[in-house]
């Protein structure tokens, strides 16, 4: 099965908006779980434009009433993001490089460059039992030290999947599988994730040629179709393509 985290960040840009608690983040969040998400993401920044550092420990406490809900908190490891995901102990941590006034993350981790501040940082989130997924490029140039870094995860950074899909998407999904494949050979015990710009018209191509994702994190496609649909006919339209792959 492969996992459906919902990312709530679009929900709080929302919110943040107005100044006030509208749409409060724990509510729809706990919609999200109701209505079939099986994970619910964040990516805080420094700045809180969307999610706000005094929303992780409610929404952990939220998860926390589900047996199989996970919490994932995205960001770049900073000294003080990582001591506020070790105060909050999420399921799973996504590590990505983007610097945190960036408006959204545009690249994968060089694990060339990063494999001594990586291996540093996973080992003290793996000291405090949390996961820690890792964001790579569809390229396995810059993964052969992934042995040393040790994450549980990566995550694909799926822009250019996503970019290229309605023009070829045999093209646009040849690095996907090339990078799978290379994982599957050289590091089975890493599992994969998969994120960024996917959405209702491209998710279920890449599910379909690349079996092995375990979790996807969508968030600003959902909350688009949202205004469309709804969110509960959204989550179920979500769903149906990630259920379909273990028929």
């Amino acid at each position: 099965m492969t996992a459906l985290s919902i990312n709530v960040n679009k929900f709080a840009l929302i919110r943040n908006a107005r100044g006030a608690d509208m749409p409060n983040l724990v509510d729809i969040s706990k919609k999200c779980i109701e209505y079939g998400a099986e994970g619910i993401t964040v990516h805080p920044r420094p700045d809180e434009r969307h999610v706000k550092f005094s929303d992780l420990q409610k929404l952990k406490k939220l998860t926390d009433n589900y047996e199989k809900i996970e919490f994932n908190i995205e960001g770049y490891p900073s000294d003080d993001f990582i001591n506020r995901v070790i105060d909050v102990l999420p399921d799973q941590v996504t590590l990505v490089p983007d610097p945190p006034e960036a408006l959204t993350s545009s690249f994968g981790w060089n694990c060339e460059k990063n494999k001594n501040f990586l291996s540093d940082i996973i080992n003290k989130f793996r000291d405090n039992d949390i996961r820690v997924s890792i964001f790579i490029n569809p390229s396995s140039k810059t993964l052969s030290n992934l042995s040393m870094i040790k994450p549980d995860r990566v995550e694909l950074y799926t822009y250019d999947y996503a970019k290229n899909y309605n023009e070829n998407k045999n093209l646009a999904i040849k690095p996907y599988l090339e990078v799978t494949n290379y994982l599957k050979k050289e590091f089975p015990h890493i599992l994969l994730n998969a994120g960024h710009d996917l959405n209702l018209d491209n998710l279920d191509y890449i599910l379909e040629n690349i079996s092995e994702i375990k979790e996807v994190s969508i968030g600003h496609a959902l909350v688009c179709d949202s205004i469309d649909f709804g969110l509960k006919e959204t989550i179920k339209k979500y769903k149906k393509i990630t259920q379909r792959k273990n028929d």
